[in-house]
Protein backbone atom coordinates (compact mmCIF):
# COMPACT_ATOMS: atom_id res chain seq x y z
CA UNK A 1 0.00 0.00 0.00
CA UNK A 2 1.24 3.48 -0.51
CA UNK A 3 1.99 5.82 2.36
CA UNK A 4 -0.21 9.40 1.96
CA UNK A 5 2.94 12.10 2.52
CA UNK A 6 5.24 12.25 5.28
CA UNK A 7 4.00 15.43 5.87
CA UNK A 8 0.51 14.49 6.31
CA UNK A 9 -0.85 14.56 9.81
CA UNK A 10 -1.68 10.97 10.85
CA UNK A 11 -5.51 11.34 11.65
CA UNK A 12 -5.54 11.67 6.98
CA UNK A 13 -3.84 8.27 7.05
CA UNK A 14 -6.44 4.84 6.76
CA UNK A 15 -5.90 2.59 9.20
CA UNK A 16 -4.14 0.27 6.55
CA UNK A 17 -2.40 3.37 6.11
CA UNK A 18 -0.88 3.62 9.75
CA UNK A 19 -0.35 -0.49 10.19
CA UNK A 20 1.30 -0.49 6.95
CA UNK A 21 3.66 2.50 8.59
CA UNK A 22 4.26 0.71 11.48
CA UNK A 23 5.00 -2.70 9.87
CA UNK A 24 7.38 -0.84 7.67
CA UNK A 25 8.92 0.52 10.63
CA UNK A 26 9.67 -2.98 12.01
CA UNK A 27 6.44 -2.83 14.70
CA UNK A 28 4.80 -5.77 15.37
CA UNK A 29 1.41 -5.87 16.33
CA UNK A 30 -0.33 -7.70 19.38
CA UNK A 31 -2.64 -10.94 17.92
CA UNK A 32 -5.09 -10.11 20.82
CA UNK A 33 -4.73 -6.50 20.91
CA UNK A 34 -4.79 -5.59 17.36
CA UNK A 35 -4.46 -1.65 18.62
CA UNK A 36 -1.12 -2.44 20.74
CA UNK A 37 2.23 -2.80 18.86
CA UNK A 38 5.64 -3.43 19.77
CA UNK A 39 9.02 -2.33 18.39
CA UNK A 40 12.48 -3.41 19.39
CA UNK A 41 16.29 -2.61 18.86
CA UNK A 42 19.24 -3.10 20.93
CA UNK A 43 19.53 -1.13 23.51
CA UNK A 44 15.81 -0.51 24.16
CA UNK A 45 12.03 -1.72 23.27
CA UNK A 46 8.54 0.41 23.06
CA UNK A 47 4.82 -0.72 23.26
CA UNK A 48 2.57 1.28 21.27
CA UNK A 49 -0.93 1.98 22.35
CA UNK A 50 -3.25 3.58 19.61
CA UNK A 51 -5.34 4.98 21.87
CA UNK A 52 -8.79 7.12 20.40
CA UNK A 53 -7.03 10.39 20.22
CA UNK A 54 -3.44 9.60 20.17
CA UNK A 55 -0.55 7.25 20.38
CA UNK A 56 0.57 5.97 23.88
CA UNK A 57 3.77 4.92 23.61
CA UNK A 58 5.91 2.96 26.46
CA UNK A 59 9.78 2.77 26.62
CA UNK A 60 11.56 0.41 28.03
CA UNK A 61 15.83 0.41 28.10
CA UNK A 62 17.63 -2.21 28.59
CA UNK A 63 20.42 -0.26 30.59
CA UNK A 64 17.63 0.90 33.05
CA UNK A 65 14.45 -0.61 35.06
CA UNK A 66 13.06 2.94 33.93
CA UNK A 67 10.53 2.53 32.34
CA UNK A 68 8.95 6.44 30.37
CA UNK A 69 5.51 6.78 28.90
CA UNK A 70 5.05 9.62 26.20
CA UNK A 71 1.75 10.29 24.22
CA UNK A 72 1.49 11.65 20.61
CA UNK A 73 -1.70 13.57 19.48
CA UNK A 74 -2.49 12.04 16.00
CA UNK A 75 -2.51 15.31 14.78
CA UNK A 76 1.47 15.47 14.13
CA UNK A 77 2.73 14.32 10.87
CA UNK A 78 3.79 11.17 9.99
CA UNK A 79 7.02 12.64 9.79
CA UNK A 80 7.05 14.16 13.04
CA UNK A 81 5.98 10.50 14.73
CA UNK A 82 8.86 9.01 12.97
CA UNK A 83 11.69 11.37 14.78
CA UNK A 84 9.75 11.08 18.04
CA UNK A 85 9.16 7.72 17.98
CA UNK A 86 11.72 5.76 16.66
CA UNK A 87 14.22 8.03 18.39
CA UNK A 88 14.18 6.25 21.63
CA UNK A 89 13.15 7.20 25.25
Amino acid sequence: MSLPPAQTPLYNHSLTAIETWLRNRGCTQNENQRNCWQIQYPDWEADLEMDVEEINVRYYSSESSQTIQRSFSYALCREDLDAVIFSGP
